[in-house]
């Protein structure tokens, strides 16, 4: 038996070739990660193992004799490459056998839907010696838990769904029964955009003496960084105080505090969808180079917007065409990034209402990217702006270290 300590020790185990291969994102151990971590659990190491059922069978072996807890994901269909049930029992060199309650619920599955089971279904219900069934209350297969080398050892399905519902429901409350958390670990969390992750970590790490159990981290996904700053509760006192000098430190380049989307880099656009909605104001969105991006993610967040569109050089003055259009739909704000130039990376910005029209030539001077990162680099520039403008902030157009304005 492991000698325990007051932390629990616990891995993800990722299985399938389309996982390892990169073919699929491991979406689940992203949102496992995740989970746990606002649950006071932190996941100590993931890992991934292919179809071989030696190798998984081997991996089990290994990762259990050093773990307290080991969920294991994906591999419990009826298809010849699903194959944990076999290399679970090989672990721990027991049999395979029959469960009849699971072959019975996946009869009732089938049945209330009208169908009959195909036979290959029957795989999902044959399960190790030791197993324990683990309830699936969204699909066929069967979850299960068993002790290998003295670790708990939880197998869930690869559908993300269903994996979260069990974890939800059926896990979580089992290692918590096992496990009581003593402390909980905070993370605080902001965006910026203008300054780079080299920048923003020396001016941080110069300025403030950080004790060594507190931990400033940072994520680079152009155009933007995040800073994360993580501790356990009992440090909560000195977390504010170091949290407020990195927010003194990034104003210039704040777009966001807190985690706003889940789904994409879309956070920005709600707060600018938000700020809309507080002010009652509809938007028109025109652009070129962000190829409807900016027109997304703004309806992803649910922004009042009543027009959006993608255009080529504008021949006509950009001005008149974004008045025009303002007033044909009769909306509040127009927004419109036209015109970029591919030789010399200059493109236009402009914010207008009936009263007033903020233009900016601007010139991009970063590296070049491919399309879709250029298509989020002028999307995020474009909605900084906005939301800078309905704030009614002095500079519409934020300080950044690719950015140059031309007039």
């Amino acid at each position: 038996m492991k000698q325990r300590t007051n932390s629990i020790r616990i891995e993800m185990l990722s299985t399938g070739d389309e996982v390892l291969y990169g073919q699929i994102l491991d979406s689940n151990a992203a949102w496992l990660s995740d989970f746990l971590f606002h649950e006071g659990i932190l996941i100590t190491a993931r890992h991934t193992v292919g179809d071989n059922l030696h190798q998984l069978s081997q991996t089990l072996q290994e990762r259990t004799l050093c773990n307290d807890i080991l969920i294991v994901n994906g591999g419990l269909g009826p298809t010849s490459d699903d194959l944990t049930a076999q290399a679970a029992a090989n672990a721990n060199n027991e049999m395979l056998q029959l469960n009849q309650q699971w072959l019975m619920h996946i009869e009732h599955y089938y049945l209330s839907r009208g169908k009959t089971m195909p036979s290959s279904n029957v795989k999902q219900a044959m399960l190790p010696q030791s197993a324990s069934v683990i309830d699936n209350p969204i699909g066929t297969a069967c979850g299960f838990k068993m002790q290998i080398n003295g670790c708990q050892v939880f197998f869930t399905p690869g559908v993300p769904r269903e994996f979260q519902e069990m974890m939800r429901l059926s896990i979580l409350p089992q290692i918590k029964s096992t496990f009581p958390i003593l402390e909980k670990p905070l993370c605080y969390r902001l965006t910026t955009m203008g300054r780079t992750e080299s920048d923003l970590a020396s001016e941080i790490e110069q300025k403030l003496d950080i004790p060594s159990n507190i931990v400033v981290g940072y994520r680079a996904a152009m155009p933007i960084i995040e800073i994360k700053l993580t501790g356990f509760e009992h440090l909560q006192n000195q977390m504010d105080q170091i949290w407020a000098q990195i927010k003194q430190i990034v104003a210039d380049n704040l777009l966001y505090e807190g985690v706003l989307a889940e789904h994409g880099e879309v956070g920005l656009a709600e707060v600018v969808a938000k700020l809309l909605h507080e002010t009652n104001q509809t938007l028109i969105v025109i652009e070129q180079q962000s190829a409807g991006m900016i027109g997304y993610q703004l309806f992803q967040s649910d922004a009042p917007v009543v027009k959006s569109e993608v255009v080529p050089i504008l021949t006509v003055d950009p001005e008149s065409y974004l008045l025009q259009a303002l007033k044909q739909q009769q909306a509040d704000i127009a927004l419109g990034i036209v015109n970029f130039r591919e030789k010399n990376s200059q493109f236009m910005l402009m914010i207008a209402t009936a009263k007033q029209v903020c233009t900016f030539n601007l010139k991009y001077t970063g590296r070049a990217y491919n399309r879709s990162v250029e298509q989020r680099i002028f999307s995020a520039i474009a909605l900084d702006s906005l939301r800078r403008f309905l704030l009614k902030m002095p500079e519409i157009v934020g300080k950044n270290a690719w950015l140059d304005i031309i007039n």
